[in-house]
């Protein structure tokens, strides 16, 4: 094969330069997980291969071949090769000559805000694991050849801010890395201190992996499907090292789940809640991860096998149903597979439903993955009612998190409905004036405040028989619930004044009226009862997206002094000048939104406060 001598130099952007500076002198003390990392890849890139030889017309895996590591003392050089599916010029450029901007900047900032303990589970759960060979070597070359071609490549960076791209050879498809050991990380050349970095973090990768030592290749994994094990004879160690190694993290697993199907379906499944929440590296990434295999050889990670809204369960699937050749297009359609799924998402789900007896950890459970669990109401009918048991709650009149079940079983006499209010913080929902009137009447209400609470209580409607509604939607009669004592008393006839108001603000609201929901504040805006709740307006106003979304409603509360004022003004027949949108911009600025014109705003409530200081 004839190497050209072209080679191409390229510059890294300038935020993975930046990145590259991070792995090498923020991780520094864990530089072990450099071959974590890299062995980690070149095991998938050996699945990957079997893969697409069973489903493409490349060849297959040679018979026996795993994954090499050599060092190599005197050249100071520690070399890792695959015969995986290998990369052509293109794959390297954009595998290893380019990081996501939002995934880059969003790993920058984790990095700089997380404790030491916490720094190692970046690198993997970004996916910048490669960069990491960069804390143990001062010049990285990757030679790789696709499978089914011809065409080698070769990839040289110094990790300073380019990178070379040049023809290369390669007798056989797959990759060789190999790192220029820094004069620090000598200890890396050892096969021994290789030997334990195998088996801590890569002993239950079913790929073999070798080291050479004195002229001979010797095992340095176990290479045992961990899941076909008995449960009996694996420690609780052995199942958080697999889980690490899966999910390439450093936390301990929430919960593990190990069971084997005999009988209509024939499967064994290894799954791990993850005890921390992972970082969204790819928004919109909603594909469940969980990995097929077929009588231990590794399918795909894109069968689906549990829904989006339990895409943060990690782990493996086994089965003796599937042929070793199934396609994707065949994934999609078996029945076997329909029923596997349904299987494993059941088991998930008792899990669940067991863990959540435990208060104080299902908590943190929910704080990680709540807002994942919620999208199952909102899209998945088959389990919503389930998914209803297992939803938390801030709420206004407890503290932590409750349950529907729970808020049911707090319901006052003559609450006809569970009540929620949705924004963007629980704390500033705990002060919103929409609160005043259940407050007074000892009425809990349920503060929303993902953006999915925006969605799922359309689709999830009722609990228990009792209706969820917003408080902001609609008119809601809390006329039979009897009010705490020392609510504010006498109210202003208000039937001239509505009307005035009516009119002054006819383009902007689609209604007047007067409200015994509020306590201390004189006005405050609601939703028609046909349209979106205000959180949902506005949400759609930020997207761009108003249309159809109506005007809101203008509440006012006619205990209170300044409504009552311009009751008396109204009935003496005088005018109400600024006060219409002066109240209705006190009410946007009350939900958190801005007022129509907030210079105008600032300058009325200065002379207003002038005249008052007169």
């Amino acid at each position: 094969m004839i190497v050209s001598e072209t080679v191409e130099r390229h510059e890294f952007g300038a935020e993975v330069g930046r990145l590259l500076d991070l792995v090498v002198h923020a991780l520094y003390s864990d530089r072990e997980i450099f071959l974590r990392e890299l062995v980690a890849n070149a095991a998938d890139a050996v699945d990957r291969r079997r893969f697409e030889a069973l489903t493409q017309s490349i060849p297959a895996v040679p018979e026996g071949a795993g994954v090499r590591i050599l060092p190599d003392k005197a050249a100071r050089t520690l070399t890792i090769s695959d015969p995986g599916i290998g990369m052509a010029k293109g794959d390297l450029a954009e595998n290893l000559g380019t990081i996501a901007r939002s995934g880059t900047r969003a790993f920058t900032q984790s990095l700089a805000e997380a404790s030491p303990a916490e720094r190692p589970s970046l690198i993997g759960q970004f996916g910048v694991g490669f960069y990491s060979a960069f804390m143990v070597a001062d010049r990285v070359e990757v030679t790789s050849r696709r499978a089914g071609t011809d065409e080698a490549w070769k990839w040289t960076s110094e990790g300073q801010g380019s990178y070379t791209l040049e023809p290369a050879s390669r007798d056989e498809a797959g990759t060789d890395i190999v790192l220029h050991i820094k004069p620090d990380a000598e200890e890396f050349l050892e096969p021994f201190r290789l030997q334990a970095i195998i088996r801590k973090w890569a002993d239950h990768i079913t790929i073999p992996i070798t080291i050479a030592r004195d002229g001979k290749d010797e095992p340095a994994n176990e290479g045992t499907a961990l899941w076909r094990k008995p449960k009996s004879e694996i420690s609780e160690e052995s199942y958080t090292d697999f889980y690490r190694h899966l999910g390439h993290a450093f936390d301990e697993p929430w919960a593990t789940l190990h069971w084997r199907a005999e009988g209509a379906l024939d499967f064994t499944a290894l799954l791990f809640i993850p005890g921390m929440k992972p970082f969204q590296v790819v928004e919109g990434e909603r594909e469940s991860r969980v990995r097929l295999h077929v009588r231990r050889m590794f399918i795909t990670d894109q069968a689906e096998l549990l829904p989006s809204w339990l895409r943060f369960v990690q782990g493996v699937v086994d089965t003796e149903d599937l042929p070793l050749n199934v396609s994707r297009e065949m994934l999609q359609s078996t029945p076997v597979l329909a029923r596997i799924r349904r299987a494993v998402t059941g088991r998930v789900m008792t899990e669940l439903k067991n863990r959540a007896k435990d208060t104080e950890s299902y908590a943190k459970f929910w704080e990680n993955f709540g807002p994942i669990m919620k999208e199952g109401i909102w899209e998945d009918a088959e389990h919503r009612k389930d998914l209803a048991s297992l939803l938390r709650f801030r709420s206004s009149a407890v503290e932590g998190w409750t349950s529907l079940a729970d808020y049911v079983s707090r319901m006052k006499e003559g609450q006809e409905a569970i009540y929620v209010l949705a924004g963007d913080s629980p704390e500033a929902l705990a002060k919103s004036p929409q609160l005043e009137g259940f407050r007074a009447r000892g009425v809990e209400v349920l503060l929303l405040s993902d953006q999915i609470d925006a969605f799922w209580p359309e689709r999830l409607d009722s609990f228990e028989d009792k209706p969820i509604r917003s408080i902001t939607q609609g008119t809601i009669d809390l006329s039979k619930i009897k009010a705490d004592e020392g609510t504010p008393g006498e109210a202003a006839d208000i039937s001239k004044l509505v009307p005035l108001l009516k009119d002054a603000l006819k383009d902007e609201v689609s209604e007047v009226r007067g409200t015994d929901r509020l306590v201390d504040s004189a006005v405050v805006l609601a939703a028609s009862a046909g349209g979106p709740d205000l959180h949902m307006q506005r949400l759609l106003q930020r997207a761009g997206r108003d249309f159809g979304a109506g005007m809101p409603v203008l509440e006012i509360n006619p205990r209170h002094p300044l409504i009552r004022s311009l009751a008396a003004r109204a009935e003496g027949g005088a005018g109400l000048g600024e006060a219409a949108g002066l109240l209705l911009d006190l009410a946007r600025v009350q939900d958190g939104d801005t007022p129509r014109d907030p210079a105008a705003f600032a300058r009325r409530v200065a002379e207003a406060f002038a005249a008052s200081m007169g």
